[in-house]
């Protein structure tokens, strides 16, 4: 069939629509629908709970976008927030910029030897990190000494999760940053025309010079330090770290939002905006339920209706 048919045309033009507007369009009709639907929807202080509520599910998909660019799939961020909330609130009498950082690196180290056991060993990315997944809460209770909840009290490191500068929640300040960065990367350099050619087609990536290998360690260990930074949000906010709940099934809601806001789970196409509005439909959906008395139960079940229809989408554009 020519590529300038009717048919061809039209496809393309549905094709772009889903990827582009489909996720923001569906994102406007969420919000008029509690316009009528739901009262006080568009009071402030839900608004900004809405904000502060997927500022650590933005974290982890913006790094899971990367991973699914390149046709993978990271299972362990849960965890990894858990591992950097732990080493986090265990260090804090070395200083809060060390305990940061420390939380971090452990988390990014991790990612990191994921992405060079995927890549290294050919194994599957859905095993590797399902493994570390169920290792690594483990690994994060035996840091807080068997799992004991761990109080934080240190100011300035809650001002990571409770601060607020010129009247804006630091973490919300932190995730957009993280965002933008995200998009110049995938966007504007060559590592982000490197992630999308692996995830296109890896045989045809590395026949054309690029270093498959190092990509998927880079895209990982990317994953990990924004898990980890997640993880460090959620325990500031908190104001203790839960080895056994924080960051509990994140990576679900990460994919989802990934998903829903229109990259493929194939590979080869992302975007990060298009996952921020994932992640808001998602938590739209989620709170407008809540606002109508709806048990919780059923959010999880319109949520998960609506990831079978995006892979519906999906699958269908790809035949």
């Amino acid at each position: 069939m020519s590529a300038n048919s009717p048919l061809v045309q039209a496809r393309s033009l549905r094709f772009r629509v889903l990827h582009g507007q489909g996720p923001l369009i569906a994102l406007l009709l969420l919000v008029l629908a509690n316009l009528v639907l739901t009262k006080n929807f568009y009071a402030s202080n839900n608004l900004w709970n809405i904000l502060l509520q997927i500022t650590p599910t933005t974290l982890v998909a913006v790094g899971m976008t990367f991973v699914i660019a390149t046709g993978g799939i990271d299972l362990s961020v849960g965890s990894l927030m858990a591992i950097a909330s732990a080493v986090a609130a265990t260090n804090l009498g070395h200083g809060t910029g060390f305990a940061i950082l420390l939380g971090m690196s452990v988390a990014a180290a991790i990612g990191t030897a994921n992405g060079a056991l995927i890549a290294g060993l050919r194994i599957q990315p859905i095993i590797i990190t399902l493994a570390v997944l169920i290792a690594g809460r483990g690994i994060a209770q035996v840091i807080s000494n068997g799992g004991e909840l761990i109080p934080i009290d240190n100011a300035s490191f809650e001002e990571l999760g409770r601060g607020r500068l010129g009247g804006i929640p630091v973490q919300v300040i932190v995730a957009t940053l993280v965002a933008v960065a995200a998009a110049v990367i995938l966007r504007r350099t060559v590592l982000g025309r490197h992630i999308l050619a692996v995830g296109g087609n890896e045989k045809a990536a590395a026949l054309s010079g690029v270093n498959v290998w190092a990509t998927k360690i880079i895209v990982y260990g990317m994953s990990g330090a924004l898990a980890g930074l997640a993880g460090l949000i959620e325990g500031a906010r908190l104001g203790a770290s839960d080895a056994a709940k924080v960051g509990l099934n994140i990576e679900l809601d990460a994919i989802a939002a990934v998903v829903v806001g229109g990259t493929l789970i194939e590979g080869g196409t992302a975007t990060i905006f298009g996952t921020i509005v994932g992640a808001l439909i998602m938590q739209v959906i989620t709170t407008s339920l809540n606002m109508l008395l709806i048990p919780y139960e059923w959010s999880l079940v319109v949520k998960g209706a609506v990831m079978l229809v995006v892979m519906y989408s999906q699958r269908s554009r790809a035949e």
